[in-house]
């Protein structure tokens, strides 16, 4: 089974408006010293990047405003040339843009930040480590204090290069409770649960009092596959305490809903909104508890007051949009979807309002909510084409589509998530030599990358006699994400077309635990047909086909096994 992963990354400074700095500003920012013919080469360049702008050519605005910053002896110029290629992505234009405007404003640590981050994003780690370390040392206090501040930039960037400049700027702090807390954390986000239980422990020998390494021990604990000992760690944080840190009630309670605990989860949380009923933190667990458990009006319910307390705005929205569309509110659904414009979920939101629409036959209103959202929000401008992209799939306009991916790879050439829908769209059109080669482009620039792996292989498997080449990427994936159920299908699928239908059952099996979709079943039903375990089969097809009942391959299988027999009411 293959899936599109769509990455997204927010920049550091809030959305930029569509006309960043309007012409007229940035033409009096320039120095009147400059030469005529300088002048005018200037001019030329900013009219060119505004139009470029306007028209969404965003690679030809960001080149002709990094050209305007080596011309202008003015750090505003450079600063937006710096921001729009941010934005957009554009890394390698960045780069000389923001050491362009350090050059002109050394003490802007803004530029200096900016630096930091596109030498990360370049794989640069050695030289982003050191503009990060210019960055914390500056001013008075405690720099190992100051690691800690920089989690949520260096979240942003790839976890494991943001753990090697985290583990580096922490070094010279090896007696700081903060350095080891703050290498702790970017170490759980890169998945790399022994090392971030070694620095929790570490920085709770030198910080005793203070409770967040506690925390993240009981999470590194956790993502090592050590659930039960997680819990009780976390649990007795809470009750050996007098008075128990509502932080710690609410990381339990994520805890227990990790693990399908939710009533023990609602126990925590109602603790806390007993002892501080203004805790907005908590009662937005408690909604999305509710939603988790069906509960929907009382999850609206907690939603519209999560609102109305001017906290979590965006979860609200997003969550209460989900509820209107479970509950085949389209209208609300997309009034609420449409307001969701920052946060994690910003992208989804506005993915599911233009499919609501195209539902009602709207397809171009769809298309142009996308291209109006990408406009007052540039900072999701890529994510909002790759969005239109996957829109005409759904409506199988699969030329259409391939032609918005290919503008979308011009200005995310190294996108892995546009890469591999490209070539999901290719497979579609039944182009499997070109998808391979796609699969196949995007494993050469992301060769660890297990999504990539498992799309490239069920390929193989699935649309070719490949085989042996599908088995040997396939197993790579598994290996690095042995509980993903689309690996896990995958590595049936590859093992049914090698004639191990067996092994086939026992992992297609599996991954319908975890995720009973009908693609998944309509491999289990395959296998068991090869195997002649008819009246099985058929069983099995048509529960599927109750919770999937349109689903191709549910449809498929049955008129190829099964065509004389009558579909289920």
């Amino acid at each position: 089974m293959t899936y599109t992963m769509m990455l997204t990354g927010a920049a550091v400074t809030a959305a930029l408006p569509k006309r960043i700095l309007t012409l007229a500003v940035l033409l009096l920012a320039a120095p009147l010293s400059l030469a005529q013919e300088g002048r005018s080469e200037l001019d030329r360049l900013l009219e060119g990047a505004e139009v470029a702008l306007s028209e969404n050519q965003y690679r030809l605005a960001a080149e002709q405003y990094a050209e305007a910053a080596e011309l202008s002896e003015e750090p505003e110029i450079a600063q937006t040339a710096t921001r729009i290629a941010y934005t957009y992505g554009f890394n390698e234009m960045g780069l000389p843009a923001a050491e362009r405007w350090l050059d002109l404003d050394p003490d802007a640590d803004e530029a200096r930040l900016y630096v930091a981050q596109l030498q990360l994003r370049l794989g640069n780690l050695r030289a982003s480590s050191r503009a990060f370390r210019e960055l914390i040392t500056a001013g008075e206090g405690d720099p190992s204090e100051r690691l800690v501040s920089l989690i949520p930039i260096l979240s942003e960037e790839s976890a494991k290069d943001a753990y090697e400049v985290m583990e580096r700027l922490a070094r010279p702090y090896r007696d700081s409770g903060y350095a080891h807390y703050a290498a702790a954390v970017m170490a759980l986000q890169a998945g790399e649960a022994r090392d971030a239980q070694r620095r929790a422990e570490e920085a709770i020998i030198r910080e005793p009092e203070w409770i967040k390494p506690k925390l993240l021990y009981a999470r590194a604990l956790m993502l090592g596959g050590q659930d039960d000992e997680a819990i009780d760690f976390a649990a007795r944080i809470v009750g050996d305490s007098p008075q128990p840190d509502p932080e710690a009630r609410l990381e339990l309670a994520i805890m227990y809903l990790s693990v399908g605990r939710d009533d023990d989860a609602l126990s925590q949380v109602n603790q806390v909104l007993l002892e501080q009923p203004s805790r907005t933190d908590a009662l937005r667990m408690l909604a999305i508890i509710n939603f988790r458990l069906g509960n929907l009006d009382a999850a609206s319910d907690d939603f519209q007051d999560l609102l109305a307390s001017g906290r979590y705005t965006m979860d609200a929205l997003y969550y209460l949009a989900r509820i209107a569309d479970r509950q085949e509110d389209a209208t609300r659904a997309i009034g609420l979807y449409t307001q969701v414009t920052s946060g994690q979920n910003v992208v989804a939101a506005q993915r599911r309002a233009s499919a609501l629409i195209a539902e009602e036959g709207e397809v171009e209103t769809a298309l142009a909510h996308l291209e109006r959202f990408a406009e007052r929000n540039p900072s999701y401008a890529i994510e909002m084409v790759a969005a239109q992209a996957q829109l005409l799939v759904t409506v199988d306009r699969y030329d259409d589509a391939l032609k918005v991916y290919d503008d979308v790879l011009r200005y995310r050439p190294d996108s892995e998530g546009v890469l591999l829908g490209r070539a999901e769209l290719l497979v579609r059109l039944d182009r499997i030599d070109d998808a391979v080669e796609q699969y196949e482009e995007a494993l050469d620039r992301f060769p660890d990358s297990a999504n990539t792996l498992n799309a490239l292989g069920y390929t193989l498997a699935d649309r070719t006699t490949r085989y042996r080449e599908a088995n040997r990427y396939i197993k790579r994936a598994l290996r690095m994400e042995p509980d993903n159920p689309a690996i896990i299908d995958s590595w049936g699928w590859v093992r049914y077309k090698q004639g191990d239908f067996d092994e086939a059952l026992e992992y297609l099996r599996r991954a319908y635990r975890s995720f009973p979709d009908g693609e998944v079943a309509a491999h289990i039903v395959e296998v068991l047909w090869k195997m002649e375990r008819n009246d099985e089969a058929l069983e099995f097809l048509e529960n599927a086909e109750k919770d999937s009942p349109d689903h191709p391959l549910l449809n498929d299988i049955r008129e190829r096994a099964f065509p004389d027999t009558v579909l289920p009411e």
